[in-house]
């Protein structure tokens, strides 16, 4: 109990603290702004390690894709692939619920470097446009696009059907997807319950070209990731 509950002070305490440094970033380039990101990734791997011995594995570094555009589609189940993944893929866009953008100071951060929201609640002028801001943000920037098809966090043995929105974002954008299975949730699941003494596996996969048709391609995004998941946890 002690550790966890030192895990959870540490963790956001250094994000706040860090938020507040980059705070006069906000009017700088964003890249300053990414790279206080990545420092959050790296705080949240250092707080798993130190308070509740966690181990992080990563799998599949030869599948990253390099030199060419691509977007990225993740499992979900925590908090910490927000923040880890910026460590290591180059500084992802991602897409997120619309309720992000509203919080204090971090929802600043997430529009400075350029994140795109959704409301996953209603069909609005703002959501039937989304697809262009993503395909903007992939002409204008050598970042990926990070989505997780399940669209929200989901417990270790949960298997819900992706959404069919990344299906549309595979066809419109006409890119490569790197798939990423992760079990963080076998560590830090929803509403902060917390294990220790286990190991969290980014699983990075072989990726998916693009020319599938648009429903086999999530039938097959979601059978890989899936069956990693079995493999992993």
């Amino acid at each position: 109990m002690i550790r966890k509950f030192l895990f959870l002070f540490f963790f956001f305490l250094g994000i706040i603290l860090i938020s507040i440094l980059f705070l006069p970033a906000l009017l700088m380039p964003s890249k300053i702004v990414l790279f206080g990101g990545k420092l959050m990734g790296h705080w949240s791997g250092i707080c798993l390690k130190i308070f509740l011995s966690t181990k992080i594995i990563i799998k599949g570094k030869e599948n990253i894709i390099k030199n060419e555009k691509f977007f990225i589609a993740s499992s979900h189940q925590s908090m910490f692939e927000t923040f880890y993944l910026q460590t290591i893929f180059n500084s992802p866009i991602f897409i997120l619920k619309n309720e992000l953008l509203k919080i204090p100071i971090f929802g600043w951060y997430l529009k400075k470097i350029g994140s795109i929201s959704v409301n996953r609640n209603k069909i609005s002028k703002e959501n039937l446009g989304f697809i262009e801001k993503i395909k903007n943000s992939v002409q204008n920037s050598n970042r990926p696009i990070l989505i997780f098809p399940q669209a929200t966090r989901v417990s270790p043995d949960d298997r819900i059907p992706f959404k069919k929105g990344v299906g549309r974002i595979y066809k419109e954008l006409g890119i490569k997807c790197q798939p990423v299975a992760i079990n963080s949730g076998r560590v830090w699941q929803k509403n902060n319950i917390l294990k220790s003494n286990k190991s969290i596996t980014i699983s990075i996969l072989n990726p998916i070209n693009p020319g599938i048709d648009s429903s086999n391609f999530v039938n097959i995004i979601e059978k890989n990731i899936y069956n990693e998941l079995d493999v992993i946890n």
